[in-house]
């Protein structure tokens, strides 16, 4: 989520209610001191990745760039990819076959990049042969799939297995979390969240052969759609604020602009039902870029506008105070008092410096390093998993329903037991 909905200073000009900066540091509620930033874990973890495609390369630059990570094997069938992995770590051992390189010493933990429908065989035989393994969400495209790489995932004790949902290592996410457990958000009423970029999702290939298989997102048997590809990302940030999965979800879908022969709707809308009785309506469409993406949590108290490096608090005028008022900057908006926080708030105040007026407002680390590292920091140290093989499988399990509504354009009760990996 990584365009904002609109322009900053207009939205800051028009808002109609006290809004507060939410900062990625969420000590500065309780006056805590900050805590320092862990360092990298040593000795660094030995990854391969698997699958060098557009998202793939972006995983290997940035574990290139991780102190935590040394890159020592790069994989994939399709040699030009694999030059372009070679390039980007050059020290790395290239592999056409992932099979070979499991079998690499060398190797102690597997980043799964591939498309969605390849990564429980990649998953299966990676945990089979004794290594750790990052995979990217959702973990697969049917139910029985997903279900075989959480149950493996789970019997591998010894073994640390992450999905990729990124948004669990989000610093402004997770700061934003502590404000929703203090009920600020008062009784839930609507999230509303949406993914705007006008992008074919087609791919130009050498052969049609080629083509086919880049083309994977297109293609009913293989692809989650928009739901499943890019919604399941704020759809999990909604299920950990609410501390709750949905009870069911009626989608639609149609292709509205990119008529060239695909089979997934390049427009689709979702209406999530949950325990709270709070309903989620998450759209997304491939024809038009205006409004980027963002999730808007509305209460009876406040609402919590997110994006993926930034926040904002809009109080309601006969919302209560909230106690960590008194560390932050006040300004004028719109005829109203803001609040404003920003990040590192406290270390200012000790340097006796402004917040507001110096440092910076957003986050500085994306949100899928910061899930490399702690996937690392599992690994090196026993830390907690961020989002372990239940994490996933829930997860998954909410999209590939929601993208079943979408292509059916009716109603779909989730049944609580299909959740559970295990039955």
């Amino acid at each position: 989520m990584s365009n904002e909905p609109f322009n900053r200073r207009d939205f800051l000009k028009g808002a109609t209610a006290s809004m507060a900066f939410l900062m990625a540091d969420w000590e500065v509620i309780t006056a805590r001191p900050v805590q320092e930033e862990e360092p990298p874990v040593t000795p660094p973890v030995k990854f391969g990745v698997v699958g060098l495609g557009h998202w793939g390369k972006e995983i290997l630059a940035t574990l290139s760039r991780t102190a935590s990570a040394q890159v020592t094997a790069v994989c994939d069938h399709y040699e030009p990819y694999l030059k372009k992995g070679q390039e980007i770590a050059p020290k790395a051992a290239p592999f056409g076959d992932y099979r070979r390189l499991l079998e690499s010493p060398d190797v102690e933990a597997v980043v799964i990049a591939t498309p969605t429908h390849q990564h429980k065989e990649i998953a299966l035989a990676a945990l089979q042969a004794g290594k750790h393994v990052y995979c990217e969400a959702p973990l697969a495209h049917t139910i029985d799939d997903a279900k075989a790489i959480a149950r493996a995932a789970q019997q591998a004790s010894k073994q640390v297995f992450q999905a990729g949902l990124q948004g669990r290592s989000n610093e402004l996410y997770k700061h934003v979390a502590q404000f929703v457990k203090t009920g600020v958000l008062g009784d839930p009423a609507v999230v509303s969240g949406q993914w705007n970029k006008k992008e074919s999702w087609r791919r130009a290939a050498p052969t049609p052969d080629r083509e086919r298989e880049l083309n994977w997102r297109l293609v009913k048997a293989t692809s989650l759609g928009l739901i499943g590809e890019v919604g399941i990302h704020p759809l999990d940030v909604v299920n950990r604020y609410f501390n709750a999965l949905p009870t069911a979800v009626t989608g639609f879908g149609e292709i509205v602009h990119w008529r060239d022969g695909r089979e997934v709707p390049d427009t689709v809308q979702c209406v999530l039902d949950y325990p709270n009785k709070a309903r989620v309506v998450f759209r997304a469409t491939l024809a038009s870029s205006f409004g980027g993406a963002y999730t808007l949590f509305q209460g009876s108290n406040s609402s919590l506008m997110l994006m993926e490096k930034r926040g904002w608090l809009i109080k309601e005028a006969d919302s209560p105070l909230l106690g960590w008022e008194v560390y932050a900057r006040k300004e004028s908006i719109h005829n109203e008092t803001g609040v404003a926080l920003v990040a590192d708030a406290t270390k200012l105040l000790e340097a006796g410096k402004e917040p507001g007026k110096e440092g910076s407002t957003e986050t500085t680390r994306a949100a899928h390093s910061l899930a490399l590292e702690d996937f690392a920091r599992s690994i090196r140290k026993g830390a907690k998993r961020v989002a372990g093989p239940a994490e996933g499988y829930q997860a998954t399990v909410v999209v590939l329903k929601a993208n079943e509504a979408v292509l059916s354009g009716t109603k779909i009760a989730y049944q609580q037991d299909g959740f559970d990996f295990t039955k």
